[in-house]
């Protein structure tokens, strides 16, 4: 009886049923574009991050640079011999700790102990300077003027002028290279932990203080570089036994080390710049970081949403949006959607006093009659819901389609040194202007769309519990007072 009922009313009642139907769905297609888009913004700035951030942890910690002493600026020096009267080529190589304030090593099991780290490795960022050349000594010449003038000998030629040095100078060539000290026996985590080996192979545990390299596959390209080749660093020879590409678009490390031959190379012993830490809970690295901050003095902590915070440009201002704006215009058409429903309901009800009180007169209990209601605006709450999904889905298809280019521009965290990456080369390479253009998609999550179902429902049962309660007061005695 209730659902022979129940079709016929709603087959009676289609225009208004569908306006209904369509104020819900209007509402439901606006929360499921603006997640999708939302989401589509999130998958852009991950892929920014990983692209040029190359994220392989959760956070690192660091310790910001010192300022330098009045004795030391900070600078390399290099010195040169310039007395030889050879062109011999003179190379000289600078290796300095980048992505600031050494840590001592030890520092690195103390973060390992604080509550919710799961894992934590210790890495050494170096800056290697290279300028080779040669100098040409050049040679002292005199002028002469022929002039008829006795004077200054029998030739009678007289010098003038001082002497001049014809030709010299110095050529020399300068490189700059990062190289990354990385701690051979957990290399699931740390700067190697976002490249892998297409070419040769990786470091063993057996080889903590070997001289061996890999280099990434960009820096092995501009140089020429090859498993069999070697790579000289403060003349110490180290043999290539691997070339690693990059998970992201962009290696910020051109070469690994073990990290004991790194520390050496540095003259740091027993230190290192970057603690790559993992948490064992993705939803508690807030409060890990809190942690690690509260209980080690002096270091800088920084997570992948602080690196989110660096990104700027198009993408950013319509992640706010999408963000803000976005939410919160939905959540009000939604509640919009909802009040009309219910109005629509309610009036619909209205209409319908003669129908409600002759039931009643028939001896429908006021339960019944408000079931009888509810039911209607659930099925409307479901139709609505269905169109509003396949509006949504079109209109996330659209944006998908289109896939509106928008650009990011990356800076610094202002963490150590003020590098701010995390990953390759962590946190000491300064980050420079980065900019990458993302084309956005929409993609829609099952989440969302039960997301979306559940609001129909929801809607459904705010219009039908208006609609019924009115319904329910409804007496006989006012379907008689209907009767013209």
């Amino acid at each position: 009886m209730f659902g022979i009922y129940l079709k016929r009313e709603l087959s009676r009642r289609k225009k208004a049923a569908l306006v209904i139907a369509l104020g819900l769905a209007l509402g439901i297609a606006l929360v499921i574009t603006v997640n999708s888009v939302s989401a589509g913004m999130q998958q852009a700035q991950d892929k920014v991050l990983t692209s040029l951030y190359g994220l392989g942890t959760d956070m690192t910690v660091t310790k910001a640079q010192a300022a330098p002493t009045d004795n030391a600026s900070g600078r390399p020096n290099f010195e040169f011999d310039a007395g030889s009267d050879s062109d011999e080529t003179q190379s000289s190589d600078r290796v300095m700790t980048s992505g600031g304030q050494a840590l001592k090593a030890s520092l690195v099991g103390t973060v390992a102990k604080q509550a919710g780290v799961a894992n934590a490795v210790g890495a050494l960022s170096l800056n290697v300077t290279k300028v080779d050349g040669s100098f040409t000594q050049g040679t002292a010449e005199s002028s002469t003027s022929g002039s008829g003038s006795q004077q200054g000998g029998p030739g009678g030629g007289q010098a003038t002028g001082q002497p001049r040095v014809q030709g010299g100078g110095a050529n020399f060539d300068v490189n700059s290279y990062s190289v990354a000290g990385v701690d051979v026996s957990d290399q699931d985590l740390g700067p190697l932990a976002t490249s892998k080996i297409t070419t040769g192979k990786t470091f063993t545990t057996a080889q903590t203080n070997s001289k061996v390299a890999v280099v990434s596959a960009s820096y092995a390209k501009e140089n020429e570089l090859t498993t069999a080749k070697t790579i000289t660093i403060s003349d110490t020879k180290y043999d290539i036994i691997g070339i690693a590409t990059p998970d992201s678009s962009e290696s910020t490390t051109d070469v690994y080390l073990p990290l004991k031959q790194a520390q050496t190379l540095a003259d740091s012993a027993d230190e290192v710049t970057t603690i790559y830490v993992t948490a064992t809970d993705s939803k508690q690295i807030d409060t890990v970081k809190a942690t690690i901050q509260k209980n080690i003095s002096g270091t800088t902590v920084t997570t992948s949403a602080d690196l989110a915070d660096t990104v700027s440009g198009s993408l950013s201002t319509a992640s706010n949006l999408a963000t803000s704006v976005g939410k919160w215009l939905s959540v009000a058409v939604l509640i919009a959607a909802f009040l009309v429903a219910a109005l629509l309901t309610s009036s619909a009800v209205s209409r319908r006093v003669r129908e409600f009180g002759t039931l009643k007169a028939l001896g429908w209990p006021s339960r019944k009659v408000t079931r009888q209601v509810v039911g209607e605006s659930i099925v409307n709450g479901l139709i609505g819901g269905a169109l509003g999904i396949a509006i949504g889905l079109g209109a996330a298809y659209a944006v998908t389609a289109i896939s509106p280019t928008l650009t990011a521009e990356l800076g610094s965290t202002g963490g150590a040194g003020g590098g701010g990456r995390m990953g390759g080369g962590g946190p000491g390479r300064q980050a420079t202007a980065s900019t990458m253009d993302i084309a956005l998609s929409a993609p829609v999550s099952l989440t969302t769309i039960a997301l979306a179902a559940g609001l129909a429902i929801a809607g459904g049962l705010i219009a039908g519990a208006m609609g019924g309660w009115r319904a329910s007061r409804m007496r006989p005695a006012d379907a008689l007072r209907s009767v013209q």
